[in-house]
């Protein structure tokens, strides 16, 4: 049978370059799409094409004798099943979110460097962890009930800009720029993780409420965010490959661009607010900004903002991402708090990915499945 993939963004190259190391006999014959706006000509030198134009080359038996690959965001597969079903396909898989990790995992162990938590052996030790998932009122409900683990605690963000309450914890507590967050997306979170939970100058007067310490604890090593669509995948086993192993940060599995990433934030970010962050990192982190161009020649990227390290490491990346993305507000134009685009949270993506690119070789960084949830 013949094999297409719908899809022509990072998901789709991610599940293509996986199929082709992994089943290196079977061909994948084109990637679909409904509409050519924002796709590319070609993938991984694979054409792109229009499913009503590829459709109508195709006999009912070429249909039939067509398999696809559904590799999309999870919230949009239902309408593509009913797109395919509607031209006559009827032969289609979802690429879930775990199937792709999944995926991702086999071809990440057997083709890069990069290291898979699951592959490490499984330790003894119970690592205390807590990973604070970013919840915003205007969110649609998940179409779901979905049993999370305990030590993923929905943080409000953007709390100060609302009475509306949809979480237990709010940004908007404490020291926190949650103001900000119609600019900072999710990492108003991170920030409020940082100066609440791991800055030493306001550790002692957070550990002193006793409710935040009941769910919380005072004795967590790891420390990390997510989305409330968007959640590391991780096993009971997972959490004893932490400390046994030495593991210094946990990301989502990287996301391949082509030809590179610096592809990425074109897609997000107007010029004049990616000369304001080249500017920012030129001033206050100039050994970032000289090796910055060679990162954008990599092809993969983490997403998400998603990011679970050990306490003393996600606080030393916030002490370096803050004051970056403060001065670009500076820079931009209009400034950052004359504007409501989540530009800042774009940026966010682009810088994780340079800090922990630059410091792979010092750091123990491992990845994992990143499970969205519809």
């Amino acid at each position: 049978m013949n094999i297409a993939i719908f899809g022509a963004q990072s998901i789709a190259l991610g599940l293509y370059q996986a199929f082709h190391k992994l089943y290196p006999k079977k061909d994948i014959c084109c990637f679909l799409v409904s509409s050519r706006k924002n796709n590319p000509l070609q993938l991984a030198g694979v054409p792109v094409q229009e499913l009503s134009t590829f459709a109508s080359g195709l006999s009912q038996e070429d249909k039939d004798n067509l398999e696809i690959l559904i590799a999309t965001p999870e919230n949009v597969m239902k309408d593509i099943e009913i797109l395919l079903e509607s031209y006559g396909f009827q032969n289609h898989i979802r690429q879930t979110s775990l199937r792709w990790a999944e995926m991702m995992g086999y071809y990440y162990m057997s083709n890069t460097p990069y290291i898979t938590l699951s592959a490490l052996p499984v330790g003894c030790h119970q690592s205390n962890i807590c990973m604070f998932m970013a919840k915003f009122f205007k969110d649609k409900p998940l179409t779901e009930n979905y049993h999370l683990p305990q030590w993923i605690i929905p943080v409000q963000v953007g709390a100060i800009l609302c009475k509306e309450r949809v979480a237990d914890f709010f940004d908007c507590t404490g020291d926190n720029i949650s103001a900000k967050n119609v600019n900072y997306s999710e990492l108003t979170a991170l920030y409020w993780i940082w100066k609440n939970y791991l800055s030493e100058e306001n550790i002692e007067r957070t550990t002193k409420d006793k409710y935040n310490t009941e769910l919380i604890g005072r004795e967590n090593k790891y420390y990390g965010l997510c989305h409330y669509r968007r959640i590391l995948e991780l096993s009971e086993d997972d959490i004893l490959r932490l400390e046994d192993n030495d593991v210094d940060v946990v990301l989502p599995f990287p996301m391949p661009y082509e030809p590179n990433i610096e592809e990425h934030h074109k897609r997000y970010l107007a010029d004049v607010d990616w000369n304001a962050l080249l500017i920012a990192l030129k001033e206050l982190q100039p050994e970032y900004a000289d090796v910055f161009p060679e990162v954008l020649k990599q092809s993969y990227f983490y997403n998400y903002n998603i990011i679970l390290a050990r306490k003393n490491i996600l606080e030393k990346y916030c002490e370096w991402l803050f004051p970056i993305l403060e001065r670009v507000e500076q820079l931009s134009e209009p400034r950052g708090w004359e504007r409501q685009d989540r530009y800042i949270g774009y940026m966010g993506e682009t810088l994780e990915t340079l800090y922990f690119m630059v410091n792979k070789a010092r750091l123990n960084i491992v990845y994992a499945g990143c499970r969205f949830l519809i």
